[in-house]
């Protein structure tokens, strides 16, 4: 995400909140997105999980990475079948979970998102295939964009064997019908810790559909996700 260094002076910091800004307003101006946002069309995974009920109150856990976990967030929030998704940080130690030392680099966590679902709704698999196909580009290595870091790689943290497996052999399946142009670069990891992050990450994108980030990159990713599963969505009360 748009992080400015605080050694940058009030007046430059001004002038590239108000140049962002302008540029989001022409983009609204003309009724389209300032960015095209990464999608594919790809295949569904041949391997998966099918579970008729879970032994961990009706619901399993599913975490990933890739890029600012904002747009994330916000996406996997409207699939049926997910009960509750947070930001936070995976692949370090409890010391270095928080964002101050995270976004510098360096603590090897990785900006993730933890997804709470049920699998008799949305399978492992489907969620995978949503996370490659429009969560982000999983070729990118270290960085999804503008956001440059191994904090932003592209990673999965499988909290079982079979998410494991589940994950490696789409990758695999992927990887053999050269669905993307470029060599996928997402590591499967085994799942250890999830670090829930700071209050003021959380719903980021719900609670500031507004900041000049969100507008940018969130909320046309948002988009294309809506068009691409638009029957994944939650049914509006």
């Amino acid at each position: 995400m748009l992080v400015f260094s605080v050694n940058l002076t009030k007046s430059l910091r001004r002038r590239s909140f108000w140049f962002t800004l302008a540029l989001v307003g022409m983009a609204i101006a003309v009724g389209g997105y300032l960015i095209n946002p990464f999608s594919k069309v790809i295949p569904d995974p041949v391997v998966d999980i099918t579970l008729v009920s879970s032994p961990n109150n009706g619901t399993e856990k599913a975490v990933f990475a890739g890029g600012c976990f904002w747009g994330l967030e916000a996406m996997f929030e409207e699939v049926r079948g997910v009960q509750g998704v947070q930001t936070g940080y995976s692949g370090g130690t409890e010391a270095t979970a928080n964002y101050s030392r995270v976004s510098g680099g360096g603590t090897d966590h990785a900006e993730s998102i933890e997804i709470v679902y049920d699998p008799t709704q949305v399978s492992y698999g489907e969620l995978l295939k949503i996370f490659f196909s429009v969560g982000h580009d999983p070729t990118q290595v270290n960085r999804q964009g503008v956001d440059q870091g191994r904090q932003y790689r592209s990673a999965i943290f499988a909290t079982t064997p079979e998410q494991k497996q589940v994950a490696q052999a789409y990758i695999d399946q992927l990887e053999e019908s050269q669905a993307f142009d470029q060599a996928i670069a997402t590591e499967v990891n085994d799942f250890d810790t999830f670090y829930p992050a700071e209050d003021y990450h959380q719903d980021f994108v719900q609670r500031n559909p507004a900041h000049p980030y969100v507008l940018v990159h969130d909320l046309p990713k948002l988009h294309k996700f809506r068009q691409q599963y638009s029957d994944k969505l939650k049914v509006k009360s």
